[in-house]
């Protein structure tokens, strides 16, 4: 009688404190301004432009949506739909898209607009997702991610300390 006692009295607990967060409406999520998006991909240019490379960037929010996207004086074209998709996957992952190569090639790995191949990062401030970078054109995913990392880099203590 005593288990059934302490067993109904933690199950009101735990109803209760349900019944709280169901009363809670609204959530609030971090976002990249406008400026910010831009300063992102302006940066991932100027580094890959740096090492003689024309790439095509773009920078998406949390979501996944587009914010800006560049493309550089002479990088092909087919570089803006390869970077927006590295990007998309790397904020519906909240990985960097180096990291996905192995699902690929699954299920997953076929859903359109999901690209696996290195070239796209997570902007992660203080832990939280605030959106993603993803560049394309570079002879290889490694160098699209370098300077996908060079775009945040340019932005991220001031990221940080807007927190």
């Amino acid at each position: 009688m005593k288990l059934l006692s302490v067993f109904m009295l933690s199950l009101f607990i735990s109803a209760s404190a349900l019944a709280q967060e169901e009363e809670v409406s609204m959530v609030s999520t971090q976002r990249l301004t406008l400026f910010t998006a831009i300063k992102i991909a302006q940066a991932s240019i100027a580094e890959c432009t740096n090492r003689g490379i024309q790439i095509g960037v773009t920078v998406v929010d949390r979501e996944g949506i587009v914010q800006v996207t560049l493309r550089d004086t002479i990088a092909a074209q087919i570089t803006v739909p390869i970077s927006e998709r590295k990007a998309f996957t790397a904020a519906n992952f909240n990985i960097a898209t180096s990291a996905l190569g192995d699902r690929a090639d699954s299920p997953v790995g076929r859903v359109p607009g999901l690209l696996m191949s290195a070239g796209g990062l997570p902007i992660q401030v203080g832990g939280s997702l605030v959106g993603a970078v993803g560049v394309s054109g570079a002879p290889s995913g490694v160098t699209d991610e370098e300077c996908a990392q060079a775009g945040i880099d340019a932005v991220l203590d001031d990221l940080e300390m807007a927190m």
